[in-house]
């Protein structure tokens, strides 16, 4: 039998969809068949990111939400309940990297800002979701990790440190949640031209440096993340969890 790709008449819920590795998920999963549920922190990026989809012939909702506001999530995962009464997708893309230094000197309002949006928000939308992907019989969860956090990167630590814990956050709900027809998957993206990451690639020194080490020869855009989660969201994936996919053009190859 073919394995399936197809959405149809799932729902998907993304965060940090406004742009970037984000919304070119939410563009992949739309053409898929899927309805969106887009959330971000703002709510300008975020309209004109739901507006893309609606003009391509697709369905989506926008809901503002901050990844580091417990209630705001509840909120979100309310939300999305009352417009399409399902949650079949997870997709925990939002994240933040307030702190470009050595790990030691940066102040605790630095690695609390960091935990709460790229780890605890990650936690508390699980926490929100899965009870609705039970008692629907099943769903997918895909975590946005980084490469930062298998090694971690320069000046880039407390980043890194919660990718790392994302990871592990990822096979944990994996072995927790298989019983109940829950895949949980992460992909560790390298360098991607995003305005997330644009301080690296913007700086011709850096983004060189990346390119000559990555055999594909050149850095990342968001839609060569797109076609990952899309397995990881599609019935193609039913057998797959716990796992970390690395989409790096190939950086992360160990080389003599």
């Amino acid at each position: 039998m073919t394995p399936s790709f197809d959405l149809m008449g799932k729902v998907a819920l993304i965060t940090g969809a406004s742009r970037g590795i984000g919304q070119a998920i939410a563009e992949a999963y739309a053409a898929a068949g899927a309805k969106i549920v887009l959330s971000s922190r703002k709510a300008d990026g975020l309209n004109t990111a739901a507006d893309a989809i609606r003009s391509a012939g697709g369905e989506a909702l926008a809901v503002t939400a901050h990844n580091g506001d417990k209630a705001a999530l509840q909120a979100l995962v309310k939300s999305a309940m009352e417009a399409y009464g399902r949650i079949d997708v997870l997709v925990n893309n939002a994240a933040t990297n307030p702190h470009f230094g050595t790990l030691l000197e940066a102040e605790d309002s630095l690695w609390q800002k960091t935990l709460e949006v790229n780890l605890m928000g990650n936690v508390w939308l699980t926490q929100a979701v899965v009870p609705v992907m039970k008692a629907q019989g099943g769903g997918k969860i895909v975590n946005i990790a980084s490469v930062n956090g298998i090694r971690p990167g320069r000046m880039q630590g407390i980043y890194s440190i919660t990718k790392a814990a994302v990871i592990n956050l990822t096979q944990t709900l994996a072995m927790e949640l298989a019983d109940a027809n829950i895949q949980v998957n992460a992909i560790a993206p390298g360098l991607v031209q995003t305005r997330f990451a644009q301080a690296i690639w913007e700086n011709e020194s850096l983004r060189e440096g990346i390119v000559d080490r990555t055999p594909a020869g050149r850095i990342g855009q968001p839609n060569d993340i797109a076609g990952m989660a899309l397995y990881l969201a599609a019935p193609a994936s039913d057998w797959t969890t716990g796992q970390v996919f690395v989409v790096d053009g190939g950086l992360s190859i160990p080389m003599i």
